[in-house]
């Protein structure tokens, strides 16, 4: 029966049980023991008086992150507490986070939401002929364990079941986080569906964002790691039923699988360094064994892991939790007449039940949106909203040293998610949201920092700390326009606009306007807008035409606000500057001379405004870069959104048939079609041509899978673009004013609303990018529409979708501004 064979944190296909017999020898031979037999001990040492055993093979192999295809989220929902949170006594913040994937427990976070402890958990089965590893040979399902009245979740707590492919056993776990302590909680019941199971338990720690300096040992139930670091965090690990033996090791050398895979006992290794004055550390992993099962017995157990700055703290938290039991810690994460929960959040958003109308699967996509939306914000830094829970391609990328992935705050993405807690009629998020981009602003105060103030930086963690350094204008411009949103949505007093437009908004409209000399980290240059240093795809420089939608409307919003705050000569200077640019839009956006069609057309980006010549965009991703005329991208459907040009303009009519066009060559194309749950066709979209930020199309490799960049890499169709290009049609639909039509209104629901929906997971998780077909997927064995292990949930994918449901359910653009008419020339 197929199996899989492990070599240390990768798992490699064995087709039948004389390969796993063969393999089984080779291991035994390796740890110089037959394989029924046990390995001799390790030299023994005397640490505390008592007799330990010290794991052998540091460090181990090389440390790996996590999948990155999430099929689940989950943290606890905590309250702000004017605007922030605030740990106590008597209301502590829990401030984990934890992923799945694969049916398994993935990362797990603690402290701020970037720190992952712990790439996975999950558990390895012996039978009499086999050795399964749960995440590679069980078929998985997944659901949420806590259901409305209409069927549709409404927390984050989670039910995985893995069943043997040939029904030898069956696992199931319930998993959340402890609103109490910072300690995750995980039920789990083993079934054994034939005689001999025998359940371990396997962990996979990164403490502190890496998985290369950890240390562990046995403590007197569980399991304690560290890292070499005198103030790291610790993760403590234990169980509500007794080990039958267990051990911490290296991975790929003293871990504990191997002697699993050689049919050999656990050989006990109680620690992973001798002393903690010469420590030794690397990829550790904790295996426990459970009792061997007959057939029809069932093992039902609780494992926690306790975090917190130190050993004593971790411990402390987990066998708290331990003792609260699962099932009250499951009602309080649901949350009750006690414990404000994710049931009291969803209530708190006024506009989602009366959205759900506007959905084609009754508002499940709906619900999870909102909840996973507001799991990645911060809990330390109130506001902090990242990009994705995820770490993409992690699979194959080294975690040898600290990363965030897109564990991190994008300007662009923070609008988008804010948005959408706008849309849904949360008064308190985008608010404080909108107030803690103060912090990540450009200026005198930046530490490091010398030039013109007011632009936005590129990414950062959430507590501030500077990661790149790049000036993106419309990441500067969008804090303007959700400033002016809030206002205008009465979360932003009349006081409050005039403050924060003195504050932080009239120095990003002053950048806007004027750029200025730059200089922080290696990034030193002058910025001449409406010319961005990057668009959105954080790759080329040059006159885009999604940053210049965004850079006119944010001034355009500045404009209004400096009204609003008397001061009448700014307001005068920013729309002047949003008119020059508007002026300018076609002469540096579109071409008369282009490769792809005798009419004229707006190109992806511009590098000098000279959209008729044959400059070529910069290499990127693997691919050369090619002449600017061959490149689209759907980009400039954002000048519709906003309002800076209609829906009926003729070059955005003559670009969208190029975009639509699917007999151009793949690497230059962008629409490929898919089919909704209901049967309906729908589009979806490629960022732009030539794009190289995906699978490689000949192996199916991960995006720079070896370290470097493929010629082959293709990035694949991203989801939200169908939300975008939803929001066209609905404003081509209602354009001059013109009332939605039911018929139009059942079209988006029935192509847009519900193809963003056939494109979330089983977990109803929303993919960065998802399989176009292009290519081998044997490796994966990607479907048409599958999520890829692109970043997954991705949160500007969820917030498109909500901000497409909510414009769908008011017949107008969520996101549009009325200061269109104010600087848009005639159409000709």
């Amino acid at each position: 029966m197929p199996r899989s064979n492990y070599q240390g944190d990768a798992f490699v296909p064995v087709t039948n049980s004389s390969s796993l017999r063969a393999l089984s020898l080779a291991i035994a031979a390796a740890l110089g023991v037959s394989a029924c037999q046990q390995a001799p001990a390790p030299q023994e040492t005397i640490q505390d008086k008592a007799v330990v055993k010290v794991a052998p093979g540091a460090p181990g192999t090389t440390p790996l992150w996590a999948f990155a295809g999430k099929t689940g989220i989950g943290t606890s929902y905590e309250p702000y507490v004017d605007g922030a949170y605030v740990s106590t006594a008597e209301n502590p913040v829990s401030r984990v986070w934890f992923s799945v994937a694969n049916g398994v427990l993935t990362e797990t976070m603690y402290g701020l939401i970037h720190n992952a402890q712990l790439r996975e958990l999950s558990f390895i089965i012996k039978g009499k002929d086999f050795v399964d590893f749960e995440a590679k040979d069980a078929n998985h399902q997944q659901d949420y364990l806590h259901l409305d009245e209409k069927g549709l979740p409404e927390s984050l707590a989670m039910r995985l079941t893995s069943t043997d492919k040939e029904q030898k056993y069956r696992i199931e776990k319930k998993i959340v986080t402890d609103p109490h302590r910072d300690s995750l909680v995980m039920r789990v019941t083993i079934e054994a569906l034939e005689d001999g199971i025998t359940p371990f338990l396997y962990a996979d720690p990164h403490i502190d964002n890496g998985g290369a300096d950890d240390m562990a040992y046995l403590s007197h139930t569980g399991f304690v790691i560290t890292d070499k670091a005198q103030d790291s965090s610790a993760l403590s690990l234990e169980i509500s039923t007794d080990f039958v033996r267990r051990q911490v090791g290296f991975e790929g050398v003293s871990s504990g699988v191997e002697a699993i895979m050689a049919g050999a006992p656990l050989t006990g290794y109680s620690q992973t360094f001798t002393d903690a004055a010469a420590p030794q550390v690397g990829n550790v992993a904790l295996t426990g064994e459970l009792k061997t099962l007959a057939r029809g017995e069932t093992l039902t157990f609780d494992v926690v892991l306790g975090f917190g700055l130190g050993a004593d703290a971790a411990t402390a938290n987990a066998k708290a939790s331990l003792t609260a039991g699962f099932d009250a810690l499951a009602q309080d994460f649901r949350g009750n007449d006690t414990t404000p929960g994710w049931r009291q959040y969803l209530a708190s958003l006024p506009a989602l039940s009366a959205m759900g109308s506007a959905t084609a699967d009754n508002g499940r996509l709906l619900n999870l949106s909102a909840m996973v939306l507001k799991a990645q914000e911060d809990k330390t830094h109130a506001g902090a909203l990242i990009a994705s829970l995820s770490n993409p391609w992690g699979d194959t990328i080294p975690a040898v040293t600290p990363s965030t992935g897109y564990k991190a705050v994008w300007p662009r993405d923070f609008y988008q998610c804010a948005m959408a807690f706008l849309a849904m009629g949360d008064t308190q998020t985008p608010k404080v949201a909108f107030e803690y981009l103060k912090q990540i602003q450009a200026g005198p105060a930046l530490k490091g920092y010398e030039g013109a103030p007011g632009w936005f930086l590129q990414k950062t963690h959430v507590d501030g700390q500077i990661e790149w350094v790049a000036v993106q204008l419309d990441q500067t411009a969008m804090p303007i326009m959700l400033g002016w949103k809030l206002w205008q949505a009465g979360e932003l007093s009349d006081d409050e606009a005039r403050h924060w437009y003195q504050d932080m908004l009239r120095s990003a409209a002053d950048f806007l306007v004027s750029g200025g000399d730059i200089k922080l980290d290696w990034n030193e240059r002058t910025i001449t807008p409406p010319s961005t240093q990057q668009e959105r795809w954080e790759e080329q420089a040059g006159f885009s035409p999604s940053t210049m939608a965004a850079v006119i409307t944010g001034l355009q919003a500045a404009s209004a606000l400096a009204e609003h705050a008397g001061d009448s000569e700014g307001a005068q200077k920013y729309l002047a500057a949003a008119s020059r640019y508007s002026e300018q839009l076609e002469a540096r956006t579109v071409t008369n001379k282009g490769l792809l069609s005798d009419k004229p057309y707006i190109l992806r980006i511009s590098p000098e405004g000279a959209p008729d010549t044959d400059a070529k965009l910069a290499d990127n991703n693997g691919r050369p870069g090619l002449d600017q005329r061959q490149i689209l991208d759907g980009g400039f459907l954002e000048l519709v959104r906003y309002g800076v040009r209609g829906a009926d303009n003729p070059l955005v009519v003559n670009t969208l048939a190029l975009v639509d066009d699917k007999t151009l060559e793949d690497n230059l194309r962008i629409r490929y079609d898919f089919t909704t749950a209901q049967g309906q066709a729908f589009p979806g979209f490629r960022r732009y041509g030539n794009d190289g930020y995906g699978e490689d199309t000949v192996t199916g490799a991960n995006y720079a899978e070896n370290g470097s960049n493929s010629a082959n890499q293709r990035g694949r169709v991203w989801p939200f673009f169908t939300g975008e290009r939803g929001h066209y049609e609905l404003a081509k639909a209602t354009l001059g004013g013109k009332p939605l039509s039911d018929a139009d209104k059942q079209r988006l629901i029935g192509t847009y609303v519900a193809g963003m929906e056939s494109l979330a997971n089983s977990g109803g998780m929303l993919p960065e990018q998802v399989w176009d077909g292009v290519g081998d997927a044997t490796r994966f064995g990607y479907r048409l529409g599958d999520g890829t292990n692109s970043a997954t949930p991705l949160a500007w994918t969820h917030a498109e979708y909500v901000k497409l449901v909510r414009s769908v359910h008011d017949a107008k653009v969520w996101d549009n501004y009325p200061f269109g008419k104010q600087t848009a020339p005639e159409t000709k």
